[in-house]
């Protein structure tokens, strides 16, 4: 058994050693976690932060909507929320939502209590701990601009409430510390008739699904919009579109959009999206950066 396994301390949650985690991804791709801790709810999670030990390594994963798991797995101890930590409740205008929440349940969630401004949610795939993180974002709306405060655990089990000044927020990304990871957010919408808050939501669903290839193993957007430029495309223009690597391919449908056709290696997927760069830098000078979050080692 490792050293990290035998450091850790006593929690109310679960340990998995050496767990597969490439079922819990949207690529379907990666090597598994050194160990995998569903915390029982959030006093469990500030007690196992509080007793590690400090040189641990500890990262957070949610539905996997935006991360890459390289096929070496991840070190140290990857902690993913229980369904404790996915509770939702409308009080007036706010939402108050759990991490673990989805974007889509608290979207809906919201239109059934006449909040508008959240519909947004709707077409971003993943968890409130992870667009809390990454500011994210969907025709024209983001994450920041109905955020009213978050709720996190720092790396030493200390629970700390940030508002928006804390949270600095930009496009894509936030400025919170690493160690931090989120529990809970409260968010706020403006007054409306759920059944056009509703309507609303479905044409931006209808929307996404026409231009996103959403029933394929992939990651959601895979680089974020350079300054004056749309991503895909600036990939689409160098030539991108469809091109593949091992099992890997660029949409032909989305050119932001990379695909697990079905036999890729993580490693195909993170050679295809460099190799993309590659070609849209040499075509426009621009350099693209990856939205897409990539953890763990190489095999």
């Amino acid at each position: 058994m490792s050293s990290v396994c035998l450091a850790l301390p006593p929690v109310r949650g679960t340990y998995t050693y050496d767990a597969p985690i490439r079922d819990l991804v949207w690529f379907r791709v990666g090597g598994p976690a050194e160990v995998l801790f569903r915390p029982a709810d959030a006093e469990d999670l500030a007690t196992f932060l509080a007793a590690r030990p400090q040189d641990m390594a500890v990262s957070v994963i949610g539905v996997g909507s935006n991360l890459l798991v390289r096929d070496g797995g991840i070190r140290g101890v990857v902690v993913r929320l229980s369904s404790a930590f996915g509770k939702i409740e409308a009080q007036g205008l706010r939402v108050r939502a759990g991490a673990a929440a989805l974007d889509a349940t608290v979207a809906r969630a919201a239109a059934d209590a006449g909040v508008a401004g959240l519909e947004f949610l709707r077409g971003v795939p993943g968890t409130i701990g992870g667009a809390l993180k990454m500011n994210a974002g969907c025709y024209g709306r983001e994450i920041k601009d109905v955020f009213v405060e978050a709720t996190a655990i720092d790396g030493a089990g200390h629970k700390i409430t940030l508002s928006a000044a804390d949270m600095g927020f930009a496009y894509r990304k936030s400025a919170v510390p690493g160690d931090l990871i989120f529990v809970e957010a409260v968010l706020q919408g403006t007054p409306d008739d759920p059944v056009a808050i509703r309507a609303r939501m479905e044409e931006l669903s209808a929307n996404r699904e026409a231009a996103q290839p959403i029933r394929a193993k992939t990651g959601g957007s895979t680089f974020k919009n350079p300054p004056g430029h749309k991503a895909w495309q600036l990939v689409d223009e160098a030539g991108c579109r469809g091109l593949t690597m091992g099992g890997a391919q660029v949409s032909e449908k989305h050119t932001n959009f990379l695909i697990n056709t079905g036999a890729a290696t993580a490693a195909d997927l993170e050679a295809l999206g460099e190799e993309v760069r590659r070609r849209v830098k040499d075509m426009s000078g621009v350099e693209l950066e990856w939205e897409i979050k990539r953890v763990g080692v190489p095999s």
